[in-house]
């Protein structure tokens, strides 16, 4: 067990230091637009990185907001199962979140989408949708950032071969940001 700590957290510490974190700033300040001018940040990601959208998308609703009066607007896409069967169902799967992003979403809102492989058909056209309707899109992706990677406007792409280290640093990233907004309210 010592061997995979240490391995672990190398590759983690490895991982925080390649060029994508220069594209963190970006998506702090996608966030603190949307939050002053009362826009929607919307998260979206299958599986562990469903599981990561809602619990940032609990962050910023919460967290940002119980310091300075005025919380963000901010959604997570999967987190609302009877909406995620019902679209699966009548739809397709491919499109539970795009279909979200088309009744909702807004012109100056923020879409981030987790993915490892970035190649999942939902998160695809999350990113298709989020960029039609003139969203900031944004995506946190692992391996080789796939087809998310080419869609996004601003890819934050990690070269990394570990879907748990990429799910972590979603989270890490998440928790970077929220941290900065705390600091940093919209003036």
């Amino acid at each position: 067990m010592q061997h995979l700590i240490s391995s672990y957290t190398d590759k983690l510490a490895q991982a925080m230091r390649l060029p994508a974190m220069q594209h963190v700033p970006a998506l702090a300040e996608a966030m603190r637009t949307a939050w002053k001018t009362g826009k929607t940040v919307y998260f979206c990601g299958n599986g562990g990185s469903a599981g990561n959208a809602i619990h940032l998308a609990n962050d910023f609703t919460y967290g940002v907001g119980k310091q300075h009066g005025i919380g963000m607007k901010v959604e997570a896409l999967p987190a609302n199962a009877a909406v995620i069967t019902c679209l699966a169902n009548d739809i397709g799967y491919d499109l539970i979140f795009a279909e979200q992003l088309r009744v909702k979403g807004a012109p100056g809102d923020v879409l981030v989408v987790l993915s490892g492989s970035g190649n999942s058909p939902n998160v695809v056209k999350a990113l298709e949708m989020g960029n039609s309707l003139g969203m900031h899109t944004f995506a946190l992706l692992g391996y080789s950032g796939g087809k998310c990677k080419e869609l996004a406007h601003t890819p934050i792409h990690f070269a990394i071969d570990d879907m748990q280290i990429a799910e972590d640093l979603q989270v890490i990233i998440g928790h970077m940001c929220m941290q900065w907004l705390c600091e940093n309210p919209p003036q």
